[in-house]
Protein backbone atom coordinates (compact mmCIF):
# COMPACT_ATOMS: atom_id res chain seq x y z
CA UNK A 1 0.00 0.00 0.00
CA UNK A 2 1.20 3.55 -0.91
CA UNK A 3 2.00 5.27 2.24
CA UNK A 4 3.67 8.62 0.39
CA UNK A 5 1.39 11.37 1.51
CA UNK A 6 2.19 12.53 -2.03
CA UNK A 7 3.16 11.78 -5.78
CA UNK A 8 5.79 13.34 -7.72
CA UNK A 9 5.37 12.73 -11.50
CA UNK A 10 6.57 14.88 -14.47
CA UNK A 11 4.07 15.61 -17.55
CA UNK A 12 4.65 15.10 -21.21
CA UNK A 13 6.53 18.42 -22.77
CA UNK A 14 7.21 19.57 -19.59
CA UNK A 15 10.44 20.26 -18.04
CA UNK A 16 9.42 20.32 -14.47
CA UNK A 17 8.14 17.67 -11.73
CA UNK A 18 5.04 18.29 -10.31
CA UNK A 19 3.49 17.40 -7.08
CA UNK A 20 -0.30 16.03 -5.96
CA UNK A 21 -1.03 16.12 -1.93
CA UNK A 22 -3.29 13.39 -0.63
CA UNK A 23 -5.79 13.84 1.88
CA UNK A 24 -6.13 12.11 5.22
CA UNK A 25 -8.34 9.70 3.71
CA UNK A 26 -5.52 8.87 0.71
CA UNK A 27 -7.40 11.09 -1.91
CA UNK A 28 -5.48 13.48 -3.54
CA UNK A 29 -6.41 17.04 -3.26
CA UNK A 30 -5.99 20.32 -5.03
CA UNK A 31 -4.54 20.90 -8.56
CA UNK A 32 -0.32 19.76 -9.37
CA UNK A 33 1.34 21.98 -8.44
CA UNK A 34 4.79 22.60 -10.46
CA UNK A 35 8.12 22.44 -8.00
CA UNK A 36 10.16 24.14 -10.89
CA UNK A 37 12.76 21.66 -10.42
CA UNK A 38 13.63 18.66 -13.20
CA UNK A 39 15.55 16.54 -11.37
CA UNK A 40 13.05 13.64 -9.53
CA UNK A 41 14.97 13.95 -6.56
CA UNK A 42 15.31 17.79 -6.39
CA UNK A 43 11.34 18.07 -6.95
CA UNK A 44 10.95 15.39 -3.95
CA UNK A 45 12.99 17.21 -1.11
CA UNK A 46 10.94 20.51 -2.14
CA UNK A 47 7.41 18.60 -1.91
CA UNK A 48 8.26 17.50 1.33
CA UNK A 49 9.46 20.76 2.28
CA UNK A 50 5.77 22.08 1.38
CA UNK A 51 4.35 19.23 3.38
CA UNK A 52 6.57 20.55 6.64
CA UNK A 53 6.28 24.15 5.52
CA UNK A 54 3.65 25.05 3.64
CA UNK A 55 3.43 25.79 -0.11
CA UNK A 56 4.49 29.57 -0.55
CA UNK A 57 2.06 31.57 -2.50
CA UNK A 58 2.20 35.00 -3.56
CA UNK A 59 1.77 36.79 -0.50
CA UNK A 60 1.38 33.71 2.05
CA UNK A 61 2.05 30.61 2.63
CA UNK A 62 -0.62 27.98 2.54
CA UNK A 63 -0.42 24.48 4.46
CA UNK A 64 -0.89 21.18 3.11
CA UNK A 65 -3.69 20.23 4.83
CA UNK A 66 -5.77 23.63 3.36
CA UNK A 67 -5.38 22.22 0.34
CA UNK A 68 -8.55 19.93 0.76
CA UNK A 69 -10.05 22.56 2.18
CA UNK A 70 -9.23 24.82 -1.25
CA UNK A 71 -10.58 21.83 -2.97
CA UNK A 72 -13.68 21.62 -1.65
CA UNK A 73 -14.81 25.32 -2.38
CA UNK A 74 -14.09 24.29 -6.21
CA UNK A 75 -16.74 21.55 -5.97
CA UNK A 76 -19.37 23.41 -4.56
CA UNK A 77 -21.76 24.16 -7.65
CA UNK A 78 -24.80 25.63 -6.05
CA UNK A 79 -26.06 28.14 -3.37
CA UNK A 80 -27.21 26.26 -1.12
CA UNK A 81 -23.70 23.62 -0.84
CA UNK A 82 -22.04 26.74 -0.19
CA UNK A 83 -24.38 28.43 2.01
CA UNK A 84 -23.73 25.08 4.00
CA UNK A 85 -20.11 25.42 4.51
CA UNK A 86 -19.97 29.07 5.41
CA UNK A 87 -22.88 28.19 7.76
CA UNK A 88 -20.61 25.78 9.57
CA UNK A 89 -17.90 28.42 9.33
CA UNK A 90 -19.86 30.86 10.79
CA UNK A 91 -20.94 28.97 13.42
CA UNK A 92 -17.18 28.15 14.04
CA UNK A 93 -16.58 31.82 14.90
CA UNK A 94 -14.46 31.57 11.70
CA UNK A 95 -17.00 34.11 9.98
CA UNK A 96 -19.15 36.85 11.45
CA UNK A 97 -21.66 37.44 8.42
CA UNK A 98 -21.78 36.04 4.72
CA UNK A 99 -23.50 37.28 1.85
CA UNK A 100 -24.56 35.10 -1.16
CA UNK A 101 -25.16 36.91 -4.71
CA UNK A 102 -28.95 36.26 -5.70
CA UNK A 103 -30.10 36.74 -2.11
CA UNK A 104 -32.28 39.19 -0.71
CA UNK A 105 -29.14 40.04 1.77
CA UNK A 106 -27.05 41.03 -1.51
CA UNK A 107 -29.37 44.28 -2.09
CA UNK A 108 -27.66 47.62 -1.87
CA UNK A 109 -28.91 48.95 1.22
CA UNK A 110 -29.80 52.29 0.56
CA UNK A 111 -31.69 51.02 -2.67
CA UNK A 112 -33.54 49.09 -0.39
CA UNK A 113 -34.75 51.38 2.01
CA UNK A 114 -35.31 53.90 -0.33
CA UNK A 115 -37.90 51.68 -2.29
CA UNK A 116 -39.00 50.49 1.21
CA UNK A 117 -40.41 54.65 1.71
CA UNK A 118 -41.75 54.43 -1.96
CA UNK A 119 -45.18 55.06 -2.18
CA UNK A 120 -45.64 53.47 -5.77
CA UNK A 121 -43.13 49.88 -5.30
CA UNK A 122 -42.99 49.20 -1.54
CA UNK A 123 -44.05 46.00 -0.51
CA UNK A 124 -44.21 46.89 3.18
CA UNK A 125 -46.82 50.03 2.17
CA UNK A 126 -48.94 48.18 -0.02
CA UNK A 127 -49.45 45.18 3.05
CA UNK A 128 -50.25 48.26 4.93
CA UNK A 129 -52.56 49.39 2.45
CA UNK A 130 -54.57 45.94 2.03
CA UNK A 131 -54.46 44.81 5.84
CA UNK A 132 -56.25 48.94 6.10
CA UNK A 133 -53.63 50.50 7.94
CA UNK A 134 -53.18 53.82 8.44
CA UNK A 135 -49.91 55.34 5.75
CA UNK A 136 -49.85 58.64 4.55
CA UNK A 137 -47.53 59.56 1.64
CA UNK A 138 -46.17 62.48 3.31
CA UNK A 139 -45.11 60.53 5.64
CA UNK A 140 -43.04 58.28 3.44
CA UNK A 141 -42.04 61.13 1.61
CA UNK A 142 -40.67 62.76 4.87
CA UNK A 143 -38.93 59.16 5.47
CA UNK A 144 -37.45 59.04 2.00
CA UNK A 145 -36.17 62.62 2.62
CA UNK A 146 -34.54 61.23 6.09
CA UNK A 147 -32.68 58.32 3.96
CA UNK A 148 -31.59 60.39 1.11
CA UNK A 149 -29.95 62.96 3.61
CA UNK A 150 -28.53 60.76 6.49
CA UNK A 151 -28.69 57.31 5.88
CA UNK A 152 -27.14 57.17 2.44
CA UNK A 153 -24.32 59.31 3.24
CA UNK A 154 -23.68 57.24 6.26
CA UNK A 155 -24.35 53.32 4.59
CA UNK A 156 -23.40 53.69 0.67
CA UNK A 157 -22.02 51.15 -0.68
CA UNK A 158 -23.45 48.61 1.98
CA UNK A 159 -25.09 45.27 1.34
CA UNK A 160 -28.56 44.50 3.40
CA UNK A 161 -27.17 41.83 4.57
CA UNK A 162 -23.78 43.32 5.96
CA UNK A 163 -25.47 45.55 8.56
CA UNK A 164 -24.82 44.64 12.00
CA UNK A 165 -25.92 45.77 15.23
CA UNK A 166 -22.65 47.68 15.59
CA UNK A 167 -23.47 49.75 12.29
CA UNK A 168 -26.42 51.15 13.98
CA UNK A 169 -24.89 51.84 17.29
CA UNK A 170 -21.86 53.82 15.08
CA UNK A 171 -25.33 55.66 12.98
CA UNK A 172 -26.93 56.29 16.29
CA UNK A 173 -23.98 57.81 17.47
CA UNK A 174 -23.40 59.79 14.67
CA UNK A 175 -26.79 60.84 14.32
CA UNK A 176 -26.22 62.70 18.37
CA UNK A 177 -23.55 65.12 16.09
CA UNK A 178 -26.61 66.71 14.24
CA UNK A 179 -27.28 69.82 15.70
CA UNK A 180 -31.72 68.68 15.24
CA UNK A 181 -33.58 68.27 18.26
CA UNK A 182 -33.92 64.64 19.92
CA UNK A 183 -37.30 63.71 18.31
CA UNK A 184 -35.96 64.66 14.95
CA UNK A 185 -32.97 62.25 15.65
CA UNK A 186 -35.22 59.56 16.48
CA UNK A 187 -37.56 59.89 13.49
CA UNK A 188 -34.27 59.66 11.26
CA UNK A 189 -33.36 56.58 12.59
CA UNK A 190 -36.57 54.80 12.87
CA UNK A 191 -36.67 55.56 9.35
CA UNK A 192 -33.92 52.92 8.72
CA UNK A 193 -35.16 50.38 11.62
CA UNK A 194 -38.19 49.74 10.89
CA UNK A 195 -37.64 48.85 7.46
CA UNK A 196 -34.35 46.75 8.86
CA UNK A 197 -37.49 45.32 11.46
CA UNK A 198 -39.66 44.27 8.57
CA UNK A 199 -36.80 42.43 6.27
CA UNK A 200 -35.71 40.52 9.34
CA UNK A 201 -40.18 39.60 9.87
CA UNK A 202 -40.02 38.80 6.18
CA UNK A 203 -36.91 36.44 6.64
CA UNK A 204 -34.68 38.27 4.13
CA UNK A 205 -32.27 38.77 6.66
CA UNK A 206 -31.33 36.20 9.22
CA UNK A 207 -30.84 38.66 12.17
CA UNK A 208 -32.19 42.05 12.92
CA UNK A 209 -29.53 44.59 13.69
CA UNK A 210 -32.39 47.03 14.38
CA UNK A 211 -33.55 45.18 18.07
CA UNK A 212 -32.35 46.66 21.41
CA UNK A 213 -31.18 50.28 20.82
CA UNK A 214 -31.42 52.99 22.92
CA UNK A 215 -33.20 56.17 21.44
CA UNK A 216 -32.27 59.91 22.08
CA UNK A 217 -33.77 61.76 25.19
CA UNK A 218 -33.99 65.08 26.39
CA UNK A 219 -35.58 68.26 26.58
CA UNK A 220 -37.73 69.18 23.57
CA UNK A 221 -38.87 72.25 21.94
CA UNK A 222 -41.64 72.76 24.35
CA UNK A 223 -45.28 73.66 22.90
CA UNK A 224 -46.23 76.79 24.62
CA UNK A 225 -49.76 77.16 25.14
CA UNK A 226 -52.43 80.27 25.93
CA UNK A 227 -53.71 80.89 29.10
CA UNK A 228 -57.40 81.13 29.42
CA UNK A 229 -57.64 84.48 29.83
CA UNK A 230 -54.93 85.04 26.59
CA UNK A 231 -57.29 82.65 24.83
CA UNK A 232 -59.87 84.57 25.33
CA UNK A 233 -58.40 87.74 24.87
CA UNK A 234 -57.53 86.51 21.27
CA UNK A 235 -61.03 85.58 19.96
CA UNK A 236 -62.09 89.47 20.75
CA UNK A 237 -59.35 90.37 18.34
CA UNK A 238 -60.51 91.31 15.20
CA UNK A 239 -59.69 88.64 12.47
CA UNK A 240 -59.36 89.65 9.07
CA UNK A 241 -60.03 85.92 7.92
CA UNK A 242 -63.16 84.88 9.89
CA UNK A 243 -62.61 81.07 8.86
CA UNK A 244 -59.46 80.97 10.56
CA UNK A 245 -60.81 82.37 13.51
CA UNK A 246 -63.52 79.87 13.70
CA UNK A 247 -61.07 76.93 13.25
CA UNK A 248 -58.86 78.22 15.79
CA UNK A 249 -62.30 78.47 18.02
CA UNK A 250 -62.90 74.81 16.89
CA UNK A 251 -59.57 74.22 18.15
CA UNK A 252 -59.58 75.42 21.19
CA UNK A 253 -62.64 73.77 22.41
CA UNK A 254 -62.16 70.62 20.57
CA UNK A 255 -58.03 69.64 20.84
CA UNK A 256 -58.88 68.58 16.57
CA UNK A 257 -55.71 68.13 14.70
CA UNK A 258 -55.49 70.75 11.86
CA UNK A 259 -55.71 68.17 9.02
CA UNK A 260 -58.86 67.04 10.94
CA UNK A 261 -60.84 70.37 10.55
CA UNK A 262 -59.66 70.95 7.11
CA UNK A 263 -61.05 67.64 6.38
CA UNK A 264 -64.55 68.62 7.54
CA UNK A 265 -67.23 68.41 4.90
CA UNK A 266 -71.00 69.06 5.45
CA UNK A 267 -71.91 65.71 6.11
CA UNK A 268 -69.40 65.55 8.64
CA UNK A 269 -71.86 68.47 11.19
CA UNK A 270 -73.96 67.08 13.97
CA UNK A 271 -76.44 69.53 15.32
CA UNK A 272 -74.02 69.36 18.64
CA UNK A 273 -71.22 67.27 17.47
CA UNK A 274 -68.56 66.70 14.49
CA UNK A 275 -68.01 63.22 12.46
CA UNK A 276 -64.24 63.17 12.11
CA UNK A 277 -63.83 60.60 9.44
CA UNK A 278 -60.86 61.69 7.40
CA UNK A 279 -57.61 64.22 7.91
CA UNK A 280 -56.40 66.63 4.88
CA UNK A 281 -52.66 67.17 3.74
CA UNK A 282 -51.26 68.29 0.74
CA UNK A 283 -49.83 65.21 -0.17
CA UNK A 284 -52.93 62.54 0.57
CA UNK A 285 -55.40 64.69 -0.10
CA UNK A 286 -58.43 63.47 2.33
CA UNK A 287 -57.42 60.20 4.39
CA UNK A 288 -58.71 58.18 7.11
CA UNK A 289 -57.31 60.57 10.49
CA UNK A 290 -53.96 59.37 11.62
CA UNK A 291 -55.29 56.85 14.12
CA UNK A 292 -57.13 55.34 11.34
CA UNK A 293 -60.34 55.61 13.60
CA UNK A 294 -63.07 57.91 12.94
CA UNK A 295 -64.62 59.62 15.90
CA UNK A 296 -67.27 61.82 17.28
CA UNK A 297 -66.26 65.01 18.49
CA UNK A 298 -68.38 67.18 21.16
CA UNK A 299 -68.95 70.56 20.52
CA UNK A 300 -70.01 72.19 23.58
CA UNK A 301 -71.43 75.34 22.21
CA UNK A 302 -75.05 75.20 20.04
CA UNK A 303 -73.99 78.42 18.23
CA UNK A 304 -70.68 76.72 17.70
CA UNK A 305 -72.14 74.24 15.89
CA UNK A 306 -74.28 76.88 14.07
CA UNK A 307 -71.42 79.17 12.82
CA UNK A 308 -70.06 76.16 11.41
CA UNK A 309 -73.47 75.02 9.38
CA UNK A 310 -73.31 78.84 7.86
CA UNK A 311 -69.64 78.21 7.29
CA UNK A 312 -70.45 75.78 4.95
CA UNK A 313 -73.45 77.31 3.62
CA UNK A 314 -71.43 80.24 2.19
CA UNK A 315 -68.77 77.75 0.08
CA UNK A 316 -68.61 79.84 -3.48
CA UNK A 317 -68.74 76.13 -5.02
CA UNK A 318 -71.98 75.08 -4.08
CA UNK A 319 -73.15 73.32 -1.23
CA UNK A 320 -73.22 68.96 -1.15
CA UNK A 321 -72.34 66.29 1.16
CA UNK A 322 -69.14 66.45 0.26
CA UNK A 323 -68.32 70.23 0.24
CA UNK A 324 -65.91 71.68 2.52
CA UNK A 325 -66.41 73.66 5.32
CA UNK A 326 -63.09 75.02 5.41
CA UNK A 327 -63.46 76.00 1.45
CA UNK A 328 -60.52 77.08 -0.79
CA UNK A 329 -61.05 80.21 -2.94
CA UNK A 330 -59.20 78.67 -5.83
CA UNK A 331 -60.33 75.16 -5.93
CA UNK A 332 -63.38 73.31 -5.31
CA UNK A 333 -61.77 70.38 -4.22
CA UNK A 334 -59.65 70.82 -1.74
CA UNK A 335 -59.91 73.64 1.84
CA UNK A 336 -58.38 76.31 2.13
CA UNK A 337 -53.96 76.55 2.82
CA UNK A 338 -53.86 75.59 6.60
CA UNK A 339 -51.10 78.46 7.09
CA UNK A 340 -53.90 80.48 7.10
CA UNK A 341 -54.75 78.98 10.32
CA UNK A 342 -51.32 80.00 12.51
CA UNK A 343 -51.31 83.22 10.53
CA UNK A 344 -54.67 84.37 11.84
CA UNK A 345 -53.94 83.56 15.27
CA UNK A 346 -50.50 85.48 15.54
CA UNK A 347 -51.69 88.17 14.05
CA UNK A 348 -54.39 88.38 16.81
CA UNK A 349 -52.04 87.56 19.49
CA UNK A 350 -50.09 91.07 17.72
CA UNK A 351 -53.40 92.86 18.42
CA UNK A 352 -53.30 91.91 21.76
CA UNK A 353 -49.90 92.40 22.61
CA UNK A 354 -47.52 89.89 21.93
CA UNK A 355 -44.46 90.69 19.71
CA UNK A 356 -43.93 89.53 16.09
CA UNK A 357 -41.50 87.33 17.88
CA UNK A 358 -43.16 86.20 20.41
CA UNK A 359 -46.44 85.59 17.97
CA UNK A 360 -44.17 83.34 16.21
CA UNK A 361 -43.62 80.74 19.04
CA UNK A 362 -47.23 79.48 19.15
CA UNK A 363 -48.02 77.17 16.60
CA UNK A 364 -51.84 75.96 15.75
CA UNK A 365 -51.22 72.41 17.09
CA UNK A 366 -50.80 74.43 20.40
CA UNK A 367 -54.43 74.13 20.76
CA UNK A 368 -54.47 70.49 21.03
CA UNK A 369 -52.48 70.72 23.56
CA UNK A 370 -54.25 74.22 25.30
CA UNK A 371 -57.97 71.78 25.21
CA UNK A 372 -55.68 68.59 26.41
CA UNK A 373 -54.07 70.47 29.78
CA UNK A 374 -57.24 72.13 30.38
CA UNK A 375 -59.63 68.98 30.23
CA UNK A 376 -56.97 65.97 31.83
CA UNK A 377 -58.19 66.75 35.09
CA UNK A 378 -62.33 67.38 33.91
CA UNK A 379 -62.76 63.83 32.30
CA UNK A 380 -61.73 60.03 32.47
CA UNK A 381 -58.98 59.10 30.17
CA UNK A 382 -61.56 57.12 28.03
CA UNK A 383 -63.52 59.95 27.70
CA UNK A 384 -60.95 62.67 26.97
CA UNK A 385 -58.94 59.95 24.84
CA UNK A 386 -62.60 59.31 22.73
CA UNK A 387 -62.35 63.43 22.24
CA UNK A 388 -58.42 63.99 21.21
CA UNK A 389 -58.10 60.48 19.34
CA UNK A 390 -55.02 60.20 20.88
CA UNK A 391 -54.62 56.19 21.27
CA UNK A 392 -51.84 53.42 21.78
CA UNK A 393 -52.01 50.17 20.28
CA UNK A 394 -53.56 49.22 23.35
CA UNK A 395 -56.40 51.65 24.25
CA UNK A 396 -56.82 51.11 20.67
CA UNK A 397 -58.18 47.80 20.89
CA UNK A 398 -59.24 48.07 24.69
CA UNK A 399 -61.48 51.15 24.23
CA UNK A 400 -62.81 51.21 20.30
CA UNK A 401 -66.24 51.46 20.22
CA UNK A 402 -66.65 51.99 23.64
CA UNK A 403 -69.23 54.41 24.87
CA UNK A 404 -71.41 54.14 27.62
CA UNK A 405 -74.29 56.01 27.71
CA UNK A 406 -74.32 59.91 28.77
CA UNK A 407 -71.09 60.20 27.78
CA UNK A 408 -71.28 62.65 25.35
CA UNK A 409 -73.53 64.87 28.01
CA UNK A 410 -70.58 64.32 30.39
CA UNK A 411 -68.17 65.32 27.84
CA UNK A 412 -70.36 68.53 26.50
CA UNK A 413 -71.01 69.47 30.49
CA UNK A 414 -66.97 69.86 31.32
CA UNK A 415 -66.50 70.98 27.94
CA UNK A 416 -68.65 73.89 28.90
CA UNK A 417 -67.73 74.49 32.50
CA UNK A 418 -63.48 74.24 31.32
CA UNK A 419 -64.16 77.09 28.31
CA UNK A 420 -67.28 79.38 29.53
CA UNK A 421 -66.76 82.79 28.33
CA UNK A 422 -63.77 81.70 25.82
CA UNK A 423 -66.01 82.05 22.75
CA UNK A 424 -68.28 85.47 24.35
CA UNK A 425 -70.49 85.27 20.76
CA UNK A 426 -71.53 81.78 21.51
CA UNK A 427 -74.24 80.63 23.96
CA UNK A 428 -73.23 77.86 26.90
CA UNK A 429 -76.85 76.41 27.39
CA UNK A 430 -77.53 73.31 25.87
CA UNK A 431 -79.60 73.24 22.61
CA UNK A 432 -82.88 73.63 22.69
CA UNK A 433 -86.69 72.51 21.01
CA UNK A 434 -86.17 76.51 19.73
CA UNK A 435 -82.93 76.23 17.86
CA UNK A 436 -82.68 76.82 14.02
CA UNK A 437 -80.82 73.82 13.88
CA UNK A 438 -83.83 71.38 15.04
CA UNK A 439 -85.95 72.86 12.10
CA UNK A 440 -86.22 71.67 9.21
CA UNK A 441 -85.79 73.35 6.11
CA UNK A 442 -85.61 73.01 2.45
CA UNK A 443 -82.53 70.63 1.25
CA UNK A 444 -81.94 67.43 3.86
CA UNK A 445 -78.77 64.91 3.17
CA UNK A 446 -78.50 62.07 4.79
CA UNK A 447 -76.14 59.10 5.43
CA UNK A 448 -76.43 55.53 7.78
CA UNK A 449 -75.52 57.39 11.29
CA UNK A 450 -77.38 61.30 11.39
CA UNK A 451 -79.65 63.67 9.28
CA UNK A 452 -78.49 67.57 9.01
CA UNK A 453 -80.66 70.29 7.71
CA UNK A 454 -79.44 73.21 5.78
CA UNK A 455 -80.61 76.32 6.31
CA UNK A 456 -81.60 78.98 3.61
Amino acid sequence: MDTCPFCVFKRSNRPYYYVLFKDDNGNYVNKPISTKKAIKKEAERVALTWLREGIPQKDKVVKVNELSLTDVARKIKSGNEAEAVLAEMQKRGLLKNFILNDTPQAEDFVSFLLTFWNWGQSPYIKEKLRKNHGIHQRYCRLNSQAINLYWKPFFEGRFLGEISEADIDAFIDHMGEKPISSSRKNAVIKAGTIALHWAFNKNKIPKDPANGHILYTGEERKRIILTPASAAAVFRAKWENSKAKLANMIAAVTGMRSGEILALRFQDLGSDCLYVQNSWNRVDGLKPPKTNESRIVELPFPDLAQELFEQAKRNPWGVSPESFVFWSEFKADRPMQPYMFVDGLRDALVQVGYTEENAKKYLFHGWRHFYTSYMINRLDKKLLKSQTGHRTDEMLAHYADHRTEGDRELIQRHEREAFAGLLPEFRTKPQGEGSPLLRLNKITFKNDDFKIAVGE
